[in-house]
């Protein structure tokens, strides 16, 4: 019984597991079919968008032939709908020969512009290199300047230190005169050696 009631069981699954996997090839196919159809109707949309603009183009194109045809007709009439139509023309053609003098002036202008525009950008650009030469060139005989100014400084100085030297020499000359004439034994006397000694060294040196 028990054995029974478990193959019935297992049976019942089976079934479900084949009804279950059924249906979802049967989704997984729907699914496909749904993107395939949206697919082709915009497709089918799209390929009605460029037929309609095309038929549109060419009945633009028929309807303007057949109006140039009943054009030329009516102007060989020669009544007054056809000099009318003679003088119209003749305006519109004046006009669209304005419209493009208009047009090559206006490309002319805008050439000028153009034009105008490069060469102030090219001046604009020099002006900048000008004032660079210009303040590289302030600052180089800034530095000169300087240099100049430190050059004489150091000649003034150096003239001073001259000076200084000399009177510096005329007194050590004194000093020896003085001692020598004094007749004093300064070899003896450690500090008036010292002294002495002092007085023979060169001034530069000092």
């Amino acid at each position: 019984m028990l054995l029974r009631l478990r193959d019935q069981i297992k049976q019942q699954l089976a079934e479900y597991s084949t009804a279950v996997h059924a249906r979802q090839v049967i989704c997984c196919d729907y699914v496909k079919n749904q993107t395939k159809i949206k697919k082709d109707i915009e497709d089918l949309e799209r390929h009605m968008e460029e037929v309609t603009i095309s038929l549109q183009n060419k009945t633009l194109a028929l309807q303007r032939i057949q109006l140039t045809f009943a054009l030329r007709n009516k102007m060989k009439q020669n009544d007054d709908d056809s000099r009318l139509i003679t003088e119209t023309v003749k305006r519109i053609v004046t006009l669209s020969q304005r419209i493009i003098k208009c047009q090559q002036q206006a490309r002319e202008k805008e050439q000028k512009l153009i034009d105008i525009r490069r060469k102030r950008l090219t001046l604009k650009t020099a002006g900048r290199e000008k004032l660079l030469q210009v303040h590289t060139l302030m600052k180089k005989q800034k530095e000169e300047r300087a240099s100049v100014n430190m050059i004489k400084t150091l000649a003034v100085i150096h003239n001073k230190l001259e000076k200084e030297i000399q009177i510096t020499t005329v007194i050590k000359n004194v000093f020896q005169s003085i001692i020598i004439a004094s007749r004093v034994n300064w070899a003896e006397d450690p500090s008036l050696k010292a002294i002495v000694l002092q007085l023979e060294e060169d001034v530069c040196l000092l």
